[in-house]
């Protein structure tokens, strides 16, 4: 049964072929796409051209047209809200008003445009409501209006087509830079910083002077950005990359300075990054201390006042105010991130904009409002001349004209008369002629007719020279510009600094001494050394660390949270790390296993440790092996670092890494045995070697004796030795000569069988303090002066006592600091 028509009430009326099948996703994409195109050139980006988003150019021009000028009186920011909203801008009234305020805060505009009278807010507090606020445009703003009267852009209708609003202002400094904008569109979003006026302005010039100039060209006129709030820019490749690509991060700090004042330490903050404020930032600080991520601060004091920032941060005692500074730069505020993204609308299209892209628009648009504002006033000019030129000739037959006029039936006849073939007036003539007073008619009348008339005829000269020649009118704009820059540039306020390097843990950390001790099982960690108590001779020790069965302490360094620790491998590779990277722990506490810390190959073990801080200080790293093999290699060889090491000698099958010895080039060297002999000579006897050698014979031994320590000579120096049994002495070195290398050396140390065999030997001072480690890992703290000077030949006296089955493991001198003096 075929379908009953559609009868209801509904349908009467609606042909059917009124309604048009239509894809959804076709219709959802093409309405999408109108609606970004609407919100990227009608909302949220600026023009390049006089750098404004719509709702700024329409409260400016909405203030123009109103009124609201320098030399009027302030209006209620509600009448202008209204007065555009109602005209221009149809949108909301708050979004209206939250854009007149931001054009009038000193603290977001580097150049405000809106003279702001009452509360316009803070960085930290909303304006207030804008009935009680009062505006009118600022000196600047109507540089940017400058000419808008003389055809020099293009004007549109408004959204009811019932008024005329500019499309784009005549903009006679470059505000984009000036000013910066901000703003998120669908799909992309732009963040361009304000920056100074004379920097910008001096770049404008340089590109009409030489428009082939490159970003590099233009980088040596805008510096970087200029914040409103001050604050310092750390480091110039964040300024380079958003000038040479548009994009670009650029890391903004605050200015601080580390007070002392007696036992008291303050952080006297007085310059802060841009958009943000003290409030803020002392709110977070103290989110941060009460969370224990900053330590060291005992109280925050915002002491701003009147537009001057001071935020103080009282220090606890003994805090080391350089490392709660860079926490502070680290955790908060104080150190912000500004990501440069240069987008603007080009010809109604939106791009990222390099240094010269802008600058080379904003040119463009000035050349083009230069000739038509030229254009206008030569047209003026011309009109004004044939009006003159007619007046001129007139009182020269003002007789006969007043009697043809005087002859006339009314005005349209007289006029009729003198644009006849007697007088042959043009008819704008003939009515200026009609409403000429008879002052005209005197002598200073007169006058005043041709001296008008040759003003004008020298004013069109010029104009049509500045339009023949583009050299002319850039000139022009270039002069028109320094008179901008002369009565509105100031000082630039962000000043920008070198970067030393994004702030890493090491700027976190207090440069303190440390022991770092590493175990014959590969385990590492750092100690504070006060957590040894000084002991007396043949003591028993303090636990030094738990480790487990058959591992003992294999090397301890006395060394400070900054220096580098090398660790040179049993596969003759070195890997360099910071100390503060080691696991910190108690003193008892095994530590970390080496492996977490450094790339080792399958069976590679740590056969030597180093640490410097300068590779500068020593000239060069002496290498000792076990089997008496010595190379001596440049420092500054080692001057990098590698995730998988660096080849730092060649060692022969069977042979292993003894010592590293950083040299000056010109020390003694010392060779010690297991057996008790040593061996000194010049390290000038060894040549300077490539990383890769395999060095040459420093030592010749006898039988199965091994190497098992190495040491630089130093003036009126002691060397004291250990045996694996405790038992130690110390031996005036300079009953030692110094002979050639590759020799068998002489006797140190006397070793009977139950005095062990050498473990290791240092030179120390009688004022000096060393570790004794056992291999359970016991240690003893104690002063160099409890061991005896003896003789070569003499066995040493006992300076650990050990337990059964325990051995003598190392000895590391203990280096005197401030604190312990």
């Amino acid at each position: 049964m075929p379908d009953e028509p559609d009868t209801s009430p509904e349908s009467e009326g609606a042909p059917v072929s009124s309604v048009q099948d239509i894809d959804i996703q076709t219709e959802m994409e093409q309405s999408f796409l109108d609606y970004a195109m609407s919100v990227i050139t009608a909302r949220a980006l600026p023009d390049v051209r006089d750098g404004l988003k719509p709702v700024h150019r329409r409260i400016l021009w909405g203030m123009y047209d109103q009124g609201t000028r320098p030399n009027r009186p302030y209006v209620k920011c509600a009448r202008v809200v209204g007065d555009v909203m109602g005209k221009y801008h149809p949108h909301g009234d708050q979004a209206i008003y939250d854009a007149l305020v931001r054009l009038g805060q000193r603290f977001s505009l580097r150049h405000p445009l809106i003279d702001p009278h009452g509360n316009f807010g803070s960085p930290n507090d909303p304006p207030a409501a804008m009935r009680y606020t009062e505006c009118r445009l600022d000196e600047l703003a109507m540089r940017l209006l400058d000419g808008i009267d003389e055809q020099t852009v293009d004007f549109s209708d408004n959204f009811d087509s019932t008024e005329q609003e500019p499309e784009v202002l005549p903009s006679r400094f470059p505000n984009l830079l000036v000013n910066g904008s901000q703003g998120i569109a669908v799909g992309m979003a732009t963040n361009i910083p304000p920056h100074n006026l004379g920097e910008v302005i001096d770049a404008v010039n340089h590109l009409l002077e030489n428009p082939e100039a490159t970003n590099e060209d233009l980088m040596a006129f805008v510096k970087g950005p200029d914040f409103p709030t001050r604050g310092r820019i750390m480091g110039y490749q964040g300024i380079r990359d958003a000038y040479t690509t548009g994009q670009g991060t650029i890391k903004v700090r605050a200015a601080a300075e580390i007070v002392e004042s007696g036992s008291n330490t303050q952080i006297v903050v007085t310059e802060i990054p841009y958009q943000t404020s003290a409030e803020i930032i002392e709110e977070k600080v103290a989110d941060l201390v009460n969370r224990r991520v900053i330590d060291g601060i005992r109280q925050i004091h915002n002491e701003s006042a009147k537009g001057q920032t001071k935020l103080v941060f009282e220090l606890k005692r003994d805090a080391p105010a350089l490392v709660v500074l860079n926490n502070l730069y680290k955790h908060s505020p104080l150190q912000t991130n500004f990501p440069v993204n240069m987008v603007a609308l080009a010809d109604g299209v939106p791009r990222t904009m390099t240094l010269r892209d802008c600058l080379a628009a904003y040119s463009g648009h000035q050349q083009e409002v230069v000739r038509r504002r030229t254009e206008f006033r030569l047209e003026e000019a011309r009109r004004r001349e044939h009006i003159l030129e007619g007046l001129v000739r007139a009182v020269d037959m003002i007789d006969e004209i007043i009697a043809a006029i005087r002859a006339s039936d009314n005005r349209a006849a007289a006029r009729t008369v003198l644009m006849g073939e007697h007088f042959e007036f043009s008819e704008i003539q003939a009515n200026h002629i009609l409403d000429m007073p008879l002052g005209r008619l005197t002598q200073l009348g007169q006058k005043e007719l041709n001296d008008e008339l040759a003003e004008k005829r020298a004013l069109i000269i010029d104009l049509e020279a500045i339009l023949a020649d583009d050299a002319k009118l850039r000139a022009v704009i270039s002069e028109e510009l320094l008179e901008v820059r002369e009565a509105f540039a100031n000082e630039r306020r962000t000043h920008i600094m070198a970067d030393e390097g994004e702030i890493d843990i090491e700027a976190l950390i207090d440069d303190e001494d440390l022991m770092f001790s590493l175990s014959s099982a590969g385990y590492v960690k750092t100690v504070a050394p006060d957590e040894f108590k000084t002991q007396g001779r043949g003591g028993k020790g303090v636990i030094g660390a738990n480790l487990k069965d058959g591992d003992y302490i294999a090397s301890l360094i006395h060394t400070t949270a900054h220096a580098y620790l090398m660790f040179f491998t049993s596969s003759g590779r070195v890997y360099r790390i910071k100390a503060h990277e080691v696991p910190r722990t108690s003193r008892t506490a095994r530590g970390m296993a080496i492996v977490n810390l450094l790339h080792l190959a399958p069976e590679e073990t740590v056969s030597a440790v180093i640490d410097t801080r300068d590779y500068e200080t020593m000239r060069y790293l002496l290498f000792v092996t076990r089997c008496g093999v010595v190379k001596r290699t440049r420092f500054l060889e080692y001057d990098k670092s590698r995730t998988k090491g660096l080849i730092a000698i060649n060692l022969r099958e069977g042979d292993e890494l003894v010592r590293v010895l950083p040299t000056t080039g010109n020390d003694d060297i010392c060779l010690v045995s297991a057996s008790g002999r040593l061996m000194r000579f010049s390290e000038s006897e060894v040549r300077s070697m490539g990383r890769t050698a395999a060095g040459v014979r420093g030592m010749k031994l006898l039988g199965d004796d091994i190497v098992v320590a190495a040491t630089a000579v130093q003036p009126e120096g002691e060397l004291l030795l250990a045996t694996d049994q405790g038992f130690g002495k110390r031996v005036l070195l300079d009953h030692f000569r110094s002979k050639h290398r590759g020799g068998q050396g002489v006797i140190a140390m006397k070793l009977p069988d139950e005095r062990g065999s050498v473990v290791g030997a240092r030179v120390v001072a009688p004022d000096d303090e060393v570790f004794a480690v056992a291999s359970n890992g016991v240690t003893i703290r104690m002063p160099v002066s409890s061991v005896s000077v003896q003789g070569a030949h003499a066995a040493g006296v006992r300076i650990m006592t050990l337990s059964e089955d325990q051995t003598m493991a190392a000895i590391a001198p203990v280096l005197s600091t401030e604190d312990e003096e």
